[in-house]
């Protein structure tokens, strides 16, 4: 094969998101799917995207709550689903507390990350989501949510 074949098969083999200039994108789905297998029973979806397209980046988080008056931190875990890009969360945290979890999909060192804020209340129910953006050349992009945001939303 030539230089130039194999130039070809491993620029195809690359994912998009590798071939693509521009922060990857988050979106939550609220409630998951019941019909699903592999979101029956999941607390919420999250779906990883770089422009339009799902691609199965990594997705990891952090629930931060109160308990008790008690502040508390939580790693989350992700499953894989039956669609490609989205993955299952489960509810890690507990039933008591007031909660944010912070839900990061990352595009490697490059290309940035995307994060979004959920907030639930004490009565274990779901009470804003936020991705935050900030203004870019091209329109809003992804920023990283700050201390001082999830302290608030913990208030």
């Amino acid at each position: 094969m030539s230089r130039f074949t194999l130039a070809l098969i491993a620029g195809l083999a690359l994912p998009a998101a590798a071939l693509a200039k521009g922060p990857p994108w988050i979106s939550i789905e609220l409630p998951a799917n019941p019909f699903d297998a592999a979101t029956r029973g999941a607390y919420l979806v999250v779906h990883a995207f770089h422009h339009g397209t799902a691609l199965p980046l990594p997705v990891n988080g952090t629930a931060e709550g109160i308990v008790n008056g008690q502040r508390r931190s939580v790693p989350l875990s992700f499953q894989r689903t039956s669609q490609t890009g989205a993955f299952a969360l489960q509810n890690q945290w507990g039933e008591r507390g007031r909660w944010v979890l912070i839900i990061t999909v990352s595009q490697g060192e490059e290309g940035g990350v995307a994060q979004a804020m959920v907030r639930i209340g004490e009565d274990g129910k779901v009470a804003g989501i936020e991705v935050p953006t900030q203004k870019g050349r091209e329109g809003a992009f992804p920023r990283r949510i700050t201390q001082a945001e999830i302290e608030a939303a913990l208030r």
